[in-house]
């Protein structure tokens, strides 16, 4: 299902970025970008309830001039077990997000989601002859989910390199992380200096149908969190004016 397409120039290094959309995969894309390589976006519609999020995720691609945007579907509902994949399950509001820790999981949580994606990512990547992969996880702010710690990351490396007729063949595969352990307002910081439009992106867990945020989830809570201490308005819109203030 490809979105969008233009020829790959040899002389530049292909790499595939996950991208959802949201600030963190929009940053990550902004970096592989100005890294030097020719970006493929691969982004899943998995049956997420926030599925408005792919609108966001093609206005980015557009914007930051990709060379192929591909939307994957999978159906993560058929296991159900999430907030994000499961109606039956609310979606946690109004948090205290600055004592989320390590051990406090939320029901946000997709089981092995980013596993998932990062296989589909790979498989890409052998494709293109893509010795890179960029994924947006960070450590500071990833309201408790396992994988999107560097243990995980550094696994997945390694098997990886063990699981791929390219590893086999003496490739190197890396998983590149750029954003691992910077705080939300860090992350904010180095977007801006590289020219991002924050307003074409969505990060809520639950937005309204027009695709504006909520502003009273985890992820729209962490997001504002990181605006207010860069000293910017967050200018995504939201449904709760005072919320995004």
């Amino acid at each position: 299902m490809a979105e969008q397409t233009t020829e790959q120039t040899q002389a530049v290094p292909p790499a595939v970025v996950l991208l959802s959309g949201g600030l963190d995969s929009t940053t990550t894309l902004a970096i592989a970008r100005s890294e030097g390589f020719a970006a493929y976006a691969l982004s899943f519609r998995y049956g997420q309830t926030h599925e408005v999020e792919l609108n966001a995720a093609r206005r980015v691609a557009a914007a930051l001039g990709v060379e192929r945007h591909v939307i994957l579907n999978i159906d993560l509902r058929t296991f159900g077990g999430s907030a994000l994949t499961s109606e039956e399950l609310a979606i946690p509001k109004d948090r205290d997000v600055e004592g989320i820790g390590h051990d406090d999981i939320p029901v946000t949580y997709v089981p092995a989601r980013n596993t998932i994606f990062l296989s589909f990512a790979l498989a890409w990547a052998e494709i293109l002859e893509a010795s890179d992969i960029f994924i947006g996880v960070n450590v500071q702010d990833s309201s408790g989910y396992p994988d999107c710690r560097p243990t995980f990351i550094q696994a997945f490396q390694a098997m990886a390199q063990i699981a791929t007729r390219a590893g086999t063949l003496g490739q190197e595969l890396r998983i590149h992380t750029p954003l691992i352990d910077l705080t939300k307002a860090e992350i904010i910081a180095k977007g801006t200096e590289l020219g991002v439009d924050y307003g074409l992106t969505l990060s809520c867990y639950d937005p309204s149908p027009e695709g504006l945020a909520c502003g009273h989830c985890d992820a729209c809570l962490l997001r504002l969190k990181g605006f207010a201490e860069f000293g910017m308005a967050d200018p995504a819109g939201y449904d709760s004016p005072a919320r995004a203030r």
